[in-house]
């Protein structure tokens, strides 16, 4: 193993050996953030292997799950055996899992402890930054940081179980910037020193050039997230196709704007391109309203994110129809 950034021979080599990648971003419905899905207190097996299970019947065979550097730093021990009874869960169902270390968007100052109860109404109102933006920009506090990342990946560095490591989802979001690049970088340093089977990522998502020049430059397999039209989203794949890295989507599907599975998992199949919409079960994080939704709003008649309600049935028979449809297809 190298230390170094994949050529790129070997993660089209890794690429090839992947079954067309379809599935989505996954949280339990329980679970208001990332804390709260992975804290001893609020872990709930029943529900992720409920959930886990859904996500299977659609003809998903892999999931995007977010970690936490606070629950492991309460509980470093107590958290990798909760992520190892998640592993096996996932594996049960044929469900590899990306999973993300860092993660600049929605609320800042995580606390571990009680989470917060959702605001009725609103798009994400308990979701929080890992690790927020005080620690994001003071590198004299960054050796915690570095000490969770090295002994998550280490612990799992050749897990099958395991398709990539997201490094960093959305660095510089929420008005960051490019104050986030140093950690961005840091994070790939500490994680290539303990030289995971698995390759690195960090998915470019933003207008902000230096930005995604530094995440095209140090990934191994190039990600991005879409929430436009199919006809952008058919541009941005030729655009990073162009790099002669793997290109998948970690983050797509808002049917408000024109990202929808009918339209958008045609192309990816086409393209050979992995693809994970964002949700699968209404829950806690509120994903079914849109982006800025205020509180008190009624349930949309058309829901932003996720596919089915609290008791797995679809918000939209048609929609899962077809998304088993492309799934269970040559």
């Amino acid at each position: 193993m190298s230390n170094q950034r994949w050529p790129k021979k070997q993660a089209q080599v890794w690429y090839e050996q992947q079954r067309w990648l379809v599935g989505c971003n996954f949280i339990p419905s329980t679970a208001i953030n990332q804390i709260e899905m992975w804290q001893s207190e609020t872990f709930d097996p029943d529900t992720l292997e409920r959930e886990l299970g859904w996500a299977a019947s659609l003809g998903f065979n892999t999931v995007r799950v977010f970690l936490h550097n606070l629950v492991w730093q309460v509980d470093s021990t107590g958290f990798k055996s909760r992520i190892n009874h998640y592993l096996k869960l996932a594996e049960s169902f044929a469900l590899s899992t990306v999973f993300v270390l860092f993660d600049d968007c929605w609320n800042d100052n995580p606390q571990p402890g009680p989470q917060p109860d959702p605001i009725p109404g609103v798009h994400n109102s308990g979701w929080m930054r890992s690790p927020g933006s005080a620690l994001v920009t003071d590198p004299k506090r960054w050796t915690q940081l570095e000490d969770y990342l090295t002994d998550v990946i280490a612990t799992f560095a050749q897990d099958g179980r395991i398709l990539m490591w997201d490094m960093y989802n959305e660095p510089g979001n929420e008005g960051l910037g490019t104050k986030s690049i140093p950690l961005l970088k840091k994070a790939f340093e500490w994680a290539r020193a303990v030289e995971p089977t698995q390759p690195l990522t960090t998915a470019v998502y933003s207008d902000n050039q230096e930005l995604n020049t530094v995440q095209l430059e140090i990934a191994d397999i190039v990600t991005f997230h879409n929430y436009r039209d199919a006809a952008n989203l058919t541009q941005q794949i030729q655009e990073l196709k162009a790099l002669g890295r793997p290109v998948i989507c970690t983050e797509y599907m808002a049917r408000t704007r024109e990202s929808r599975f009918e339209t958008h998992l045609p192309v990816f199949k086409r393209e050979h391109v992995g693809c994970y919409n964002w949700g699968l079960v209404k829950g806690k994080t509120q994903t079914i309203y849109p982006w800025g939704s205020k509180p008190g709003a009624p349930e949309p008649g058309i829901w932003f994110h996720d596919i089915l309600r609290e008791d797995g049935t679809p918000f939209n028979d048609a929609e899962v129809n077809f998304i088993k449809s492309i799934t269970h297809s040559p």
